[in-house]
Order: C-alpha cells, then structure tokens, then sequence
C-alpha cells in the first residue's frame, strides 16, 4: 500500500494523543454524562453549576488562560480556563486539545464584560481525540461531492446542512401526525418482494438463498397496501423505503423514501382537496406561511390549486390533440406536423411517448402549484378508467416548478380490467419496454375478492423537502446520497499513528 506523509497538523495531534498516552490518559473514555446539561439550557443558568459536552469549534489564548467555544446538538457556549481555577497542571493539560476534539467541561456560568455568556471551567475531560482536522477556517466542505461522501463533516462544519435534516425529520413527523389524526393507520409492507409491481420502473435484483428464488428491493408499496383495502383496512399509509435502478439526477435518487395512502369509499376529488390541506397544514407548521421560495421562484400553495387536464397543457403548449392520436405512427405524423423533435429512446407504446412529449415540452413551463388531471389510461395500468370517458384515468400530479411533487389516482378494482392491463404490459415488455409492469396473480386474486373504490396517493419526501428547504439538488436532502466507490484506504491516518 502507498504511503503518504502525514500533515503538521496531523503530526502535532499525534504527538498529543501520544502525550495523552504516556501520562496515563483515555483518549476513548466513556463517562455517564446522562445527567449533563444540554448547553442551549446551560446558558440560561447564570451563576450556577453546569456540565455540559460537546464538540471544540475554536480554541484562543495561551498561558495562564484560554478560551474556547463548544457545540452540542442545541448550540453553542464559551469556555474560560485559567489557571486560577484550575491549577497550574490542569492547565497545562488545556495544551492537549484540538479543534474538533469533544469534551466535557464543569463549571459556573457567568457573563463577560463584552456580554459573552460563558463557563469558568472548573474542571474538564477529553471525550474523543480529533486526529484528523476539520476543513481549514470551519466553513464546511467546499467540495460538493466531499460534502454528499464525508456527511458527517459537512454536518460538523455545516449548520445550514443540519439544519436542512431537521426540516426533513419535522416533516415526516408531521405528515404522520395529519394521517393519523385523519383516521388512518401506519403499517408495514415487504421491502423484498418476489414480484416488483405497483409502478414502472426497473428494479433491483437479488436472490434469496434459503428460498431459493429470485428477489425484488420494492419500487413501491402500493400493491400491498391495496391488499390491506381487500382485507378490511379503509384508511392506511406507510412510510416507505423504494428502491429504483435508475438514473441520478437533480430531483432523483435511486433509493428513495415516500409516503403512500390508500382511503377507501373516497375518490380523487377528495384527495386534491385533501391534498391542499395537508400541504397548507405542513407549510403553516415548518414554514410559517403557504409561500415559499425554490430556486429563485416564489411558489404559492395558498388552496385551491390550479387544475388542468393532460390533454389541454399538451394542446395548449404544442397544438398536438392527443385524444385524436391512437396510434404511434398517428403520433410520429404529428410530431411531424408539428415540428417537433421528441426523443422517443426507449419510449415503447402510446403511453410512453405521451409521457416523453409532455416531459419535454410541457411539464418543464408550469411553474406555479398546479394539478395536472386525467392522464390517457394507457400510461398508467394500475388507474380506474373515468366513468364519462374510458380513454382517460381519474388521476392527478401536483407540479411546481415543472417537478412532480406528488401522484394519485382512482384504484382500479376491476379484476379483469386490471388483468387485461397487465397483460398489454407485458406486450410492452415484449416490444422492449424496460420499465414495464409485471402480473402479479395473487394481487388479480385479492380484487376477485372485492376491493371496495379506493383511492390512492404517494409523495416523494426527498424531493419535497428539496422545495420546502430551497435545495438545488436531491442530494442536498438525502443523508447519504448514491455515489460511486471511491478507495479511501491509502488515506486512512490511523496505520501512521505509534
């Protein structure tokens, strides 16, 4: 294996950790601090006694005093060390620390002359060694992808970054607390599943040993939790882990959370206006108001939202009128009429290339919140056909800023409808269609069953608290976003260290 030099800084913290050693010092103790004060409660108790821990963020002064600034999960406070209170070897034990170091300090709080609220350290231990430095000057990773790999430095140096993580964690709380109060129940669905289904999308494939049987990470819940209507559940969500082999964008991630629900006895009008509730009720409680901005753009959530039918925003836009195409060759021709260029690579059937002329020419200029309604049945087989025209599904998207932020529809419950839509599917397949859906028998069987109308509705959290948060990229969001290997081990300070 290479070896790289170590830098000064890495040298003197070895020279420390090694000091630390020789007189007998834990670098890696493990004290009960469960009674510590958090230090956001710590700067309130003047002239009393704290403990408090955390990480060393600054470090000033020499000699016979020094001061210091250390951060928990709640803030930051000033720390005084003189020798006065500490005695001439505790403080000279001050020397062994380093910016990032975490520590423990007791002592009385009390205010500087220049208003600074402060400990006067009475005693003090080192937590944990930092050997490996902070990015210089403490103003985070300036390196994007460095930010997405060493996460935990980027939320070290990074309050905008933590802060981002907390908006994220308040919003599931609170979409969990909307559904629950509405009467609905959280569960559980297999992650693994034999058959993928429920959207279209490439999977992930591995194999169960034991089973002796190819394996599916789900794409999505949602046939599960149609099992769960069948079965006498009226309202339920899950909160879900999805997984699709696809590509990495600005507004995609191959594994993915999202939240769906399923309400039976209801249809999609009552989800849009369910949908500006819960949305109006998110944004009051995280935002403060129902405008916010994303990428420069004002967006205003105040209900109701705009609506506007598939087949108009394609017509308005481009003068093509998908409800007389029934054909692909009926489509090529009117691109042709049109002058339009589309790229159809992989679009197989009607459906795909709808979809491929509204993503590229439609959906990319709608800007403000809008509900865009009632797609052609052939792009989504798992929809119920509207009962005024069979051609088109009873199913909406919520888009802003030409991003789709959430999708729900109608449930199709008809078993030989969604029999018979399975199997042009996998016609599709056949044609090359890599995303298309499979058959799943034993969810035909549940329908036989009866499953009572439902509607159904799922959101991306990712890509939502990318607006709520004013986030670029879907990266910014995610803990730790997909990235390629990288070899890290020739940079590893610890084989360096005696």
């Amino acid at each position: 294996m290479p070896q790289i030099k170590l830098t000064d800084l890495q040298k003197q913290r070895q020279d420390k950790l090694n000091q630390m050693h020789q007189i007998g010092l834990d670098a890696y103790p493990q004290p009960n601090l469960k009674a510590k004060d958090e230090i956001e409660a710590a700067r309130l108790k003047q002239d009393q006694e704290v403990t408090v821990a955390g990480r060393i963020m600054s470090l000033r002064g020499h000699g016979r005093i020094m001061f210091a600034d250390i951060h928990d999960r709640t803030g930051k406070i000033q720390l005084f060390f003189q020798e006065k209170t500490l005695g001439k070897d505790k403080m000279k034990l001050t020397k062994l620390f380093d910016l990032g170091d975490i520590a423990t300090v007791t002592g009385k709080v009390f205010t500087t002359v220049a208003g600074e609220i402060t400990i006067d350290v009475e005693s003090f231990q080192i937590l944990a060694k930092n050997i490996r430095p902070l990015p210089e000057k403490w103003h985070g990773l300036k390196d994007v992808e460095e930010r997405y790999r060493q996460r935990y430095v980027d939320l070290i140096t990074n309050p905008d970054s933590r802060q981002v993580f907390l908006v994220r964690s308040r919003l599931l709380t609170l979409m969990r607390q909307f559904l629950d109060n509405h009467g609905f129940i959280e569960v559980e669905t297999p992650i693994l599943q034999p058959i993928y289904g429920g959207a279209s999308a490439k999977p992930f494939v591995t194999h169960h040993n034991q089973l002796d049987q190819e394996m599916y990470l789900r794409i999505s819940d949602e046939l599960y939790l149609k099992r769960l209507i069948v079965g006498g559940f009226e309202k339920v969500y899950e909160v879900s882990r999805d997984f699709r082999n696809e590509g990495v964008s600005r507004f995609h991630n191959p594994e993915f959370t999202q939240i769906e629900f399923y309400w039976a006895y209801v249809d999609y009008e009552v989800l849009m206006k369910f949908t500006e509730e819960l949305i109006e009720f998110l944004l009051a409680n995280i935002k403060g108001s129902t405008k916010i901005t994303f990428q420069g753009t004002e967006l205003d959530f105040t209900p109701p939202f705009k609506r506007l039918t598939f087949r108009d925003a394609i017509f308005n836009k481009t003068g093509i009128d998908i409800d007389q195409i029934k054909t692909e060759s009926d489509f090529k021709q009117a691109l042709k009429d049109k002058k339009l260029k589309v790229d159809l690579e992989g679009a197989v059937g009607i459906g795909a290339m709808f979809d491929a002329l509204y993503k590229e020419h439609v959906r990319p200029f709608i800007i403000e919140p809008t509900y865009m309604m009632d797609y052609p049945a052939s792009m989504i087989a798992l929809a119920k056909r509207k009962s005024d025209d069979t051609s088109k599904i009873a199913s909406f998207q919520l888009l802003a800023c030409g991003a789709e932020l959430l999708k729900a529809y109608n449930e199709l419950n008809d078993p030989k409808d969604q029999y018979d839509r399975w199997m042009e599917e996998e016609a599709l397949a056949k044609k090359g269609a890599e995303t298309a859906m499979q058959l799943d028998s034993d969810y035909i069987r549940a329908l036989e069953y009866g499953m009572p109308p439902t509607a159904g509705w799922g959101m991306g959290i990712d890509r939502f608290t990318q607006f709520i948060t004013d986030q670029d990229t879907i990266k910014d969001v995610i803990l730790f976003p997909a990235m390629r290997n990288e070899d890290i081990q020739d940079d590893l300070i610890v084989d360096k260290l005696k």
